[in-house]
């Protein structure tokens, strides 16, 4: 396995396991170099807390890319989780374009909804600005809320394969080569990953529990990159993923006292032997 250096850019939320609390151990545990570009640090993330403190540091952005360049310091990829505005978008894909190597990788996960709605902080021309974020991206990887809002198709709460397939083509001609759209469920008992490239379109299928947590589509996004840098195949990848998310889930599932995310720690074991395997 190669060793690669790999650069993560959204938030530090500083307590509730999600966002660059889970990239920075989980891509490290998964064999690479793993750097750091906090878009804003809050004390905590916004979902069941009583309130938040939020620092933006999005005017801290342009000397550290400068600084970087002085330094000679390059990337072989880059994976975007929660930015908080389109100016920090304009800002990723400059990086794109300068500071990761022309052969690197180019992740996005447009992290700005779910359960049929936007984040609170977003509106639909931030919609329109990360559009262009995942046309420029090697791989997307929306839930189906984001992908509805990406493609303009109405979100729903239920519905069959020719709806996914359809969300999907939605985002391959924003101009993304792979898609990898998590929580597709056709029932009430299953959900699971659709995975579409130059190669098809494979459904990779779990058991729905039942129980939502908090982080698990930031655990998802890095277990994925992680493993697939490693070099996995983009539908093993997304499996090793998949199932390291549902162990994850699991592990924290009958701890009451741990509601604001999953407890990913003590089951990275799992998802290094998975890769190693």
């Amino acid at each position: 396995m190669d060793y690669k250096r790999i650069l993560s850019i959204q938030d530090i939320s500083c307590v509730g396991q999600c966002s660059l609390t889970v990239a920075l151990p989980i891509l490290s545990a998964c064999g690479h170099e793993t750097a750091i570009l906090p878009a804003a640090v809050l004390s905590n993330h916004t979902g069941g807390f009583k309130g938040f403190t939020c620092h933006d540091l999005t005017s801290d952005i342009p000397g550290i890319l400068e600084q970087w360049e002085t330094e000679g310091i390059a990337f072989d990829g880059a994976y975007t989780g929660y930015l908080g505005s389109s100016e920090q978008i304009a800002y990723v894909k400059d990086i794109f374009d300068r500071l990761v190597s022309p052969d690197g990788l180019r992740v996005v996960d447009p992290a700005m909804a779910d359960s049929g709605a936007l984040y609170p902080a977003f509106d639909m021309d931030f919609v329109e600005v990360m559009k262009s974020l995942v046309a420029a991206a090697d791989i997307a990887l929306p839930n189906i809320t984001e992908a509805s809002l990406l493609t303009g198709i109405e979100y729903r709460e239920h519905y069959d394969r020719s709806y996914a397939n359809a969300l999907i083509d939605g985002i391959h001609a924003l101009g993304t080569g792979t898609v990898i759209m998590t929580g597709v469920s056709y029932d009430d008992t299953t959900t699971g990953i659709l995975v579409s490239d130059e190669k098809g379109c494979q459904y990779i299928m779990y058991e729905k529990l039942p129980v939502s947590c908090h982080g698990t589509g930031d655990v998802f996004a890095s277990a994925f990159v992680g493993a697939y840098l490693a070099g996995k195949g983009k539908p093993e990848a997304a499996k090793i993923a998949g199932e390291y998310v549902l162990s994850c889930i699991r592990n924290t599932i009958d701890d009451q006292e741990h509601w604001y995310g999953v407890k990913f720690e003590p089951m990275l074991g799992e998802l290094i032997t998975a890769i190693r395997r």
